[in-house]
């Protein structure tokens, strides 16, 4: 990548962003993108407030200083524990000018509109469940929806060490699904909050009812991003359009690249970084 780039930064605690920066390239092929991923120090999920807080910080402005304008937060946990002091506190003494969005608000405003019942299911990572960003998001825009939330602490191993397909693997599933839908019965839509699950949809479609809709975030928060590019022209000409990519780990790039492919399903190289 050129020394000129204004990628579009995306940050993860580990892997599972590359599932939202796969549907990017999809909708937003032009694009440069960096992702970095912060491995060593992963999960984020049962990680305090100011910790998460604090890692995300250092992230944002590793990607500022490489030229990124615009960072997304393709972290569940991030978005739910940083996003908002960042935007509010830290933002407007680094640089007002440049942006930093996370993926709930985007999948809450889908939410909405797909629930027939007014009774919502959120599975998530241990930190977002405890954060309640989603019942409280969901309450500010759709005050009549019931939000029934399960956290899955089993879910991201599950699908980083690639057992997911496995009888262990499957017996965790089932049984947060038997367990959020215990709770819950007249739930029809669940979101699942964590950028990891999308690889389990296949997995959890199995223990679902057929008249259960289940929300992935990667193509909600993509269009929601070329949405917001085409609301802030002022920006999108500020993002550098060279179809290029680069990808940034914290941890051993070999296990970052094999792991990867998993979610964007082509080789990649990977680079070594510390900040």
């Amino acid at each position: 990548m050129n020394d000129n780039r204004q990628a579009i930064g995306v940050f993860d605690s580990g892997y599972g962003g590359l599932s939202i920066l796969n549907e990017f390239l999809k909708e937003l092929p032009e694009y440069d993108f960096i992702y970095l991923g912060d491995n060593a120090r992963s999960p984020y999920g049962t990680r305090s407030y100011d910790v998460v807080y604090d890692y995300t910080l250092q992230a944002v402005e590793q990607l500022f200083s490489m030229g990124c304008e615009l960072v997304i937060l393709a972290c569940n946990t991030a978005s739910a524990k940083a996003l908002r002091t960042i935007q509010q506190c830290d933002l407007p003494k680094i640089n007002s000018n440049k942006r930093v969005l996370g993926v709930i608000r985007p999948s809450v405003e889908e939410i909405g509109l797909r629930t027939k019942s007014k009774h919502v299911g959120v599975f998530g990572t241990v930190g977002t469940v405890r954060s309640n960003s989603y019942p409280l998001e969901i309450k500010k825009l759709y005050p009549e929806i019931k939000v029934i939330q399960e956290a899955c602490p089993m879910w991201v191993p599950l699908v980083e060490n690639n057992e997911f397909q496995t009888e262990g693997g499957r017996f965790f599933i089932q049984k947060n699904v038997d367990s959020l839908l215990k709770k819950d019965p007249q739930i029809d839509t669940i979101i699942l909050g964590c950028t990891h699950y999308p690889l389990l949809k296949e997995e959890i479609h199995k223990f679902l009812p057929d008249n259960i809709k289940l929300i992935s975030q990667g193509e909600i928060v993509a269009n929601s991003l070329k949405d917001y590019l085409v609301r802030h022209p002022e920006m999108d000409v500020r993002c550098s359009k060279n179809s290029e990519i680069e990808f940034f780990t914290t941890e051993f790039v070999d296990s970052f690249e094999e792991k990867a492919s998993r979610f964007l399903n082509l080789s990649l190289k990977a680079k070594h970084i510390s900040y």
